[in-house]
């Protein structure tokens, strides 16, 4: 049985590549469970991050939810991808996830449902990202990498973790790509 998943596995990911010709058709769920893609966000700045609720960049999301509310009305938004990938620390569920946010966060900004971004179940999203066809390729090293994609969708722009949301080097970056 594994010998038959695995290949048809492998297949759909291609098909799934294939017809998301752009990031904003990438198949997505968001944090409440609903089907949905980037679309919504096509002509705005884009600020992608996988984050986790317990590590030792969870700070992050205060100048993340800074940012989101700065420059949100002038077309940028910041959306959240909780992953478990580096040392368990997004061990929750969906619900416990967007309660610990917004409680302890106040995170307003669209969050989506846990993904991989690394190995062999690394999200579509994240192999757009940072796949081999990407300007910016290879792993994502630590939660709270984050990728800012151009109101047309080009990707701008990959930060590691130690950069902060309200650094200069990004809002400069940012406020170029505005």
């Amino acid at each position: 049985m594994r010998k038959v998943l695995a290949p048809l596995a492998t297949l759909i990911f291609v098909a799934v590549m294939n017809a998301a010709s752009s990031i904003y058709e990438i198949p997505l769920v968001d944090i409440d469970g609903n089907e949905t893609t980037l679309a919504e966000h096509k002509g705005k700045v884009m600020l992608i991050v996988n984050v986790a609720s317990k590590c030792g960049y969870t700070k992050q999301y205060d100048g993340l939810e800074k940012l989101y509310d700065q420059y949100k009305d002038q077309g940028v938004v910041v959306l959240g991808f909780p992953c478990n990938q580096f040392g368990g620390q997004e061990p929750g569920t969906e619900a416990e996830i967007e309660e610990f946010c917004r409680l302890t966060f106040g995170v307003s900004f669209p969050m989506y449902s846990k993904i991989d971004v690394n190995g062999p179940d690394r999200h579509p999203l994240y192999q757009h990202l940072a796949g081999e066809n990407s300007p910016f390729p290879g792993k994502i090293s630590w939660n709270f990498n984050k990728f800012l994609v151009g109101k047309d969708g080009a990707i701008l722009h990959r930060y590691p973790s130690k950069v902060e949301p309200l650094s200069d080097e990004l809002l400069t970056d940012l406020k170029a790509a505005l």
